[in-house]
């Protein structure tokens, strides 16, 4: 579904330089995956380059599986091509944000269809289903300001599956709940990731939960520089 060899993302210069090192990573269908490792060591940057929102600086491999054939991002990213990536990206992938990024202005029914309507997807029930997999359908007609923040995410979930995504990102997802609903949130996710067979990789900073919810761990090791600047790694999965 994805392959990366050697691809680097870098901010900054000097002591204020961050580096991101990707040696290898691959990705298949079905795969569930918590990527860890200490605050600000660039979770969500992996994140962003695996959603196709962020480009590579350096990149041997970078490929996408899109209907069987393959698809070199780095290529596209290159060649100023943002049609072809936005289109990749919204048939391809779901998102859940740590913030929940729900629209204030529409109900929870509107939000989770609002990927498939983009998409011009017919309505196939697809919905409600997820409603009640996910635990909201009782609140398909509320904003989401009326929802506990549990209720939120969950609801967030439901969005970012709704259009049945190959790939599936989430960025602490239960970093804003309780340990009970973080569990509840997290199990829910997975459950319905594996039901539609997608690739699932959560940033998190509960390696307990991720062990107990019995996720392959990507881990992102940093190492300080002779310049003063940050190279972060990530190493292969245990």
């Amino acid at each position: 579904m994805l392959s990366l060899r050697d691809v680097r993302k870098t901010r900054g210069e000097g002591s204020q330089r961050y580096s991101l090192v990707i040696p290898y990573l691959e990705l298949a269908a079905g795969r569930q995956l918590a990527l860890v490792g200490p605050s600000g060591c660039g979770k969500s940057t992996l994140l962003d380059l695996l959603a196709l929102v962020l480009s590579p600086d350096q990149s041997h491999r970078f490929d996408v599986l899109d209907e069987e054939h393959p698809v070199d991002i780095a290529a596209l990213w290159r060649d100023a091509r943002q049609n072809r990536l936005a289109e990749l990206r919204s048939r391809r992938i779901g998102y859940v944000l740590q913030t929940g990024g729900l629209l204030g202005y529409l109900d929870v029914r509107a939000n989770i269809d609002l990927s498939r309507k983009l998409l011009g997807m017919r309505d196939d029930g697809s919905v409600e289903r997820l409603a009640t997999h996910l635990e909201v359908s009782e609140q398909l007609d509320k904003k989401p300001r009326a929802l506990s923040v549990g209720q939120r995410q969950r609801v967030s979930c439901a969005r970012a599956l709704a259009h049945n995504p190959r790939l599936l990102l989430a960025d602490e997802p239960t970093a804003a709940l309780d340990p009970l609903n973080a569990s509840r949130v997290m199990h829910l996710l997975l459950s319905q990731a594996r039901a539609q067979n997608a690739c699932c990789v959560i940033a998190t900073h509960d390696e307990h939960l991720a062990r107990q919810a019995g996720l392959h761990r990507l881990q992102i090791t940093c190492v300080r520089d002779d310049d003063g600047g940050v190279t972060a790694t990530l190493e292969g999965d245990h």
